[in-house]
């Protein structure tokens, strides 16, 4: 079963359990699927583009969790946090920092880098190499730190 098929099963799941917190996010998934399909039209949308939509979402809601911590607003911090539960479930495992950190020596032998100027370069190799199982924010650290 597809991520987008399985996501429309739990949204109807949610509706028959009367869980109003899971079903309001996974229609927003849903939604944000749809948005994605229209504009991929008309190709169709594949498994990776529904999990670009997973990411994004992922990423808006770490960053409002970060911002309604430094307003002082923990009634929307849960919520978010909520959400995000919701939707790491359709995400697959995330790859540890030591694995992340073997990816970018990797990358950083193959292409002889040395120079700090090059980190978009590395980012984006890195980036390929760990299909998109690994945090961003963790391979932009790791890189800053090798290049250092």
């Amino acid at each position: 079963m597809s991520l987008k098929d399985q996501i429309m099963s739990d949204v109807k799941q949610a509706m028959k359990d009367k869980q109003k917190d899971k079903l309001a996010t996974l229609r927003f998934l849903q939604a944000a699927i749809k948005n994605k399909e229209i504009d991929l039209r008309p190709a169709e949308i594949t498994e990776d583009d529904v999990l670009t939509v997973l990411k994004k979402s992922v990423k808006q809601r770490k960053d409002s969790i970060s911002q309604f911590e430094e307003a002082g607003r923990q009634d929307l911090v849960d919520k978010e946090k909520a959400e995000l539960q919701f939707i790491e479930v359709y995400l697959p495992s995330m790859m540890s920092e030591e694995q992340i950190q073997v990816a970018v020596d990797k990358v950083l032998k193959e292409s002889g880098s040395t120079d700090i100027k090059q980190m978009g370069q590395i980012m984006k190799a890195v980036i390929a190499e760990t299909k998109g199982l690994a945090d961003n924010s963790v391979v932009s650290q790791l890189v800053r730190k090798a290049l250092q």
